[in-house]
């Protein structure tokens, strides 16, 4: 009977427009990201030995306003890399001193605003890929929401909003 009721109330919720609770399923990784998105930042994190590339969808990138809330539909994810060591684990850096990206680890995090969704970070929802693109088993996204909690007024983001605001200087 319990699944029942939930049905039902998908039905009514989506018949009269209102919020649907949200779930790591919605959240998809889009095909083709890393050739279609925007990698508009690397961010490299010493004490890991991991660099994590940034991408958002170029939809929400093309019509992101500094200040304001970003657009309904934003896609955003973060690759995690090893970082390139030499032989004696040694990080190697670019000509710019900046930690050089070697092998994906398979983690890929996805965050999606979704205007009809409902979360505990309002329209925001997470999503965990592995290397192979399929959901993690089991992952726990507690501490994605708890995190992301603390950026209310960054439209719970941390690099993409920065981003957007330094872009408009």
């Amino acid at each position: 009977m319990r699944g029942l009721d939930i049905g039902v109330a998908a039905t009514v919720a989506g018949f009269f427009g209102l919020a649907v609770m949200a779930g790591p399923d919605e959240v998809k990784l889009p095909e083709s990201y890393q050739t279609t998105f925007v990698n508009y930042v690397s961010v490299d994190h010493y004490d890991r030995k991991r660099v994590r590339k940034m991408w958002v969808n170029p939809e929400a990138h093309d019509t992101a306003i500094s200040g304001e809330s970003l657009p309904d539909g934003t896609v955003l994810i973060m690759e995690d890399w090893d970082a390139l060591q030499d032989a004696d684990g040694n990080l190697m850096f670019d000509d710019d001193g900046r930690m050089i990206a070697d092998k994906m680890t398979g983690s890929r995090f996805v965050m999606e605003k979704n205007a009809t969704w409902s979360t505990d970070n309002e329209d925001w929802d997470y999503a965990w890929y592995v290397a192979d693109g399929s959901p993690r088993p089991e992952a726990n996204f507690e501490g994605c929401f708890s995190c992301h909690a603390y950026r209310t007024d960054r439209d719970y983001t941390f690099t993409y909003w920065k981003y957007v605001s330094d872009a408009a200087r």
